[in-house]
C-alpha cells in the first residue's frame, strides 16, 4: 500500500487541509505573487496526475518563494516534489529533495513529520529497513494527536513483517487497534488496512486461522465502504495465503487484484497479481503481460528520474543565468570592443574552415574512388568464385551425365533437361546478383525474386512484409544498399550457416524501415563475424545512417536486426 498513488494523494490532501488551517501570510512582492500562481498550477497538475508539469511548477514556485524568504512555502513545495518522485519510483532523488527542505524547517511541526515520513517511505522501498524505522519514529514524535500517529506506526509494522519480526508486528498492530477511535466510520478504511496487515503477519508467523480471520475482516470492511483500491492489497494477501493449499482460490483472488489494479492503472499491484497467476499455472498470456509491463515501467520510471533531474538542473541554470544578465549589462561596453577582435578571428576561422572543407572533399573523393575499385574487385572475385564453385561443377556433372548415360531413354532426357534448367537458373542468378539494381516500381518484386532463388531442396526461405512497405518513399541509394546487404546475408547463409529455414521479415513506420533476418543454421562465435565477411554489410548500413546488430552463437542459428531511416 505504501507505493500506491492513493496513499500519496491522501498525504497531499492532508497537507492542503493543514495549509488551510494555517495560511501563509503573503507579502505584496511581485516575486511572491508569481510564486503563489505557480504553486496553484503545481497543485492542479498534481491532482490531474500530470506529474511532470506538477514537478516543474512546484520547483519554479519553490525558487520564487526562496527568493521571497517564505520558508514555509519552500518546504511545502519541496515535500510535494519529493512525493511526486516517490510516486514514480525515484527514491534516491526524493531523499535529495527532502534534504533540501531541512534547513527551512524551524521547529517540530506537521512539516517535519511529513519530511520524516517520506524519508521512511524512501528507505523502506530501498530496503534500508532500520533507517526507515528511525524516520517513522521521528515522524511520530512530531505528531501531536494520537490518531494521526497510526499511519507511521502501521508503516513500522509493515517493515517488521518484511524483516520477519512477526511478533513485533502483531504486538504493534494490536496496540493500534485498541484505540476506540477506529470504531468511528471516518476511520474504517484505516482499521481495514491494519486488520489486513495483522492477518498477514499472523499468517506469515504460521497462525493460519487468525491470519485468515483478520484478512477476511479487513476485506469485508473495505467492501462495505467501497474501498475498491484498498481491496487490492487484501486480495494479494489472500492469494499468497492460498498459494500452496488451494491454487484455484489463490488464482481467483489474484485475478480480482489484477482486475482492480488494471482499472486504477496501478502498475506495481498488477505485477504482484500477475506473479501469483503465473505461479499458479494460469494461462501463458500472463507471463507475457508481466514481461511487457515490467519492461515498460522500468523505462518510464527511468525517464521520470531523468526528467526530474533535468527540471532541477534547468531551473538552477536559469537562476544562474538571470544573475549573470545583471553583470552582462555592465560589460556591454567591453563587449563592443571585443567584437572587433572577434570579427577578425571569425574571418580567419572562415578561411580555415574553407581550407578544411576543400581538404575533406578531396579526401572523401579519394576514399569513394578506392571504395568503388574495391567494390568492383570484390564483385569480380565473387562472380569468379560462383562460376568456379557452383556453375563449373554443375556443367561438369552435366557433361559427365551425357557421357555416361544413354540419351535415348525418356527418363534420361528429362534428367538432362532438369540439369540444364538448373544451370540456366544458376547463370541467371549470378547475372541478377551482379547486374544493375532496379530501384523503380518493380523493386520489391525483383528483390523478392532474388531472395527466393536461394530456396532449394535443403533450404526454405520465407519472406514476410516486403510488399507492404512503401518503397517509393525510400531513397534509391538506400534501396541499393538494402539489396546488396540481403544478397550478402543469403550468400553467407549458403556458404557458412547451411540453414534449413531462413525467415526475412520487413516492416516500417513513418520514418524507419526494420528488417529482421533469422536462420537455424550453424551460427558462429561473435568475434569471428568480421572474418566471415560481414564487416562489409555493417559498412553499407552505417553509410546510409542505419544500424545493424548481429546475434549468433555456435549451433544456435544466426540473427540480424537492421534499422535505417527512410
Amino acid at each position: 500500500m505504501l507505493r500506491s498513488p492513493f496513499f500519496y494523494s491522501l498525504f497531499f490532501l492532508f497537507f492542503l487541509s493543514c495549509k488551510d488551517k494555517k495560511p501563509v501570510i503573503l507579502t505584496s512582492k511581485p516575486i511572491v505573487k508569481e510564486a503563489v500562481v505557480l504553486r496553484a498550477k503545481g497543485i492542479s497538475n498534481f491532482q490531474a496526475k500530470k506529474f511532470n508539469s506538477a514537478f516543474y511548477y512546484f520547483n519554479k514556485s519553490k525558487i520564487d518563494f526562496e527568493t521571497g524568504k517564505d520558508s514555509a512555502n519552500v518546504v511545502f513545495c519541496l515535500i510535494q516534489m519529493a512525493s511526486i518522485q516517490q510516486i514514480n519510483g525515484d527514491y534516491y532523488g526524493s531523499k535529495e529533495t527532502l534534504t533540501e527542505a531541512l534547513p527551512f524547517v524551524k521547529k517540530k511541526d506537521i512539516y517535519s513529520a511529513a519530511i520524516n515520513n517520506y524519508f521512511g517511505i524512501a528507505d523502506k522501498e530501498l530496503s534500508l529497513y532500520n533507517d526507515a524505522i528511525f524516520y517513522y519514529n521521528e515522524a511520530i514524535k512530531d505528531i501531536a494527536d494520537s490518531i494521526s500517529k497510526h499511519a507511521p506506526l502501521n508503516n513500522i509494522a509493515v517493515i517488521y513483517i518484511e524483516q520477519k519480526k512477526y511478533d513485533k508486528a502483531i504486538s504493534l498492530l494490536e496496540s493500534i487497534l485498541e484505540n476506540k477511535t477506529f470504531d468511528n466510520p471516518s476511520f474504517i478504511n484505516s482499521k481495514a488496512r491494519i486488520l489486513d496487515n495483522l492477518g498477514f503477519a499472523y499468517f506469515k508467523k504460521g497462525n493460519t486461522d487468525n491470519g485468515l480471520k483478520f484478512m477476511i475482516q479487513g476485506l469485508e470492511l473495505r467492501k462495505n465502504i467501497d474501498d475498491t483500491y484498498g481491496s487490492i492489497e487484501s486480495y494479494l494477501h489472500l492469494a499468497q495465503y492460498f498459494e500452496k493449499t488451494d491454487r484455484k482460490k489463490s488464482a481467483n483472488f489474484a485475478q480480482n487484484a489484477y482486475n482492480i489494479a488494471t482499472k486504477f492503472n496501478s502498475v506495481d499491484e498488477r505485477l504482484k497479481a500477475l506473479s501469483f497467476l503465473i505461479s499458479n499455472g494460469s494461462e501463458p498470456k500472463y507471463a507475457q503481460k508481466y514481461i511487457s509491463i515490467n519492461d515498460s515501467i522500468l523505462v518510464i520510471r527511468n525517464n521520470f528520474k531523468n526528467k526530474f533531474a533535468k527540471i532541477k538542473y534547468d531551473s538552477k541554470k536559469e537562476k544562474e543565468e538571470n544573475q549573470k544578465l545583471k553583470l552582462e549589462k555592465a560589460e556591454n561596453l567591453l563587449a563592443l570592443q571585443k567584437a572587433k577582435y572577434q570579427k577578425i578571428v571569425g574571418i580567419i576561422g572562415i578561411i580555415f574552415l574553407g581550407i578544411v572543407i576543400v581538404v575533406l572533399i578531396r579526401y572523401y573523393k579519394n576514399i569513394n574512388r578506392i571504395i568503388g575499385l574495391r567494390s568492383a574487385y570484390d564483385t569480380e572475385t565473387r562472380i569468379a568464385k560462383n562460376i568456379h564453385d557452383e556453375l563449373a561443377n554443375d556443367v561438369f556433372h552435366a557433361i559427365t551425365f551425357t557421357q555416361t548415360q544413354s540419351l535415348t531413354t525418356e527418363n534420361t532426357k528429362e534428367n538432362l533437361l532438369l540439369k540444364l534448367d538448373h544451370i540456366y537458373t544458376r547463370v541467371r542468378g549470378i547475372s541478377r546478383e551482379n547486374s544493375e539494381i532496379e530501384t523503380g516500381t518493380n523493386y520489391a518484386v525483383n528483390l523478392k525474386e532474388i531472395l527466393s532463388t536461394y530456396n532449394s531442396d535443403v533450404t526454405n526461405v520465407i519472406i514476410k512484409g516486403i510488399e507492404e512497405i512503401n518503397w517509393d518513399a525510400i531513397d534509391k541509394t538506400k534501396k541499393v544498399a538494402i539489396q546488396r546487404v540481403m544478397q550478402e546475408l543469403m550468400v553467407n547463409m549458403k556458404k557458412h550457416s547451411h540453414a534449413q529455414l531462413v525467415v526475412l521479415k520487413f516492416d516500417s513506420n513513418a520514418k524507419t524501415v526494420f528488417i529482421d533476418y533469422v536462420d537455424n543454421g550453424k551460427g558462429c562465435i561473435k568475434e569471428k563475424i568480421i572474418k566471415n565477411g560481414l564487416q562489409n554489410m555493417e559498412n553499407r548500413i552505417l553509410a546510409i545512417k542505419g544500424t545493424i546488430t548481429f546475434d549468433t552463437e555456435p549451433d544456435k542459428g544466426f540473427k540480424v536486426k537492421i534499422k535505417l531511416p527512410k
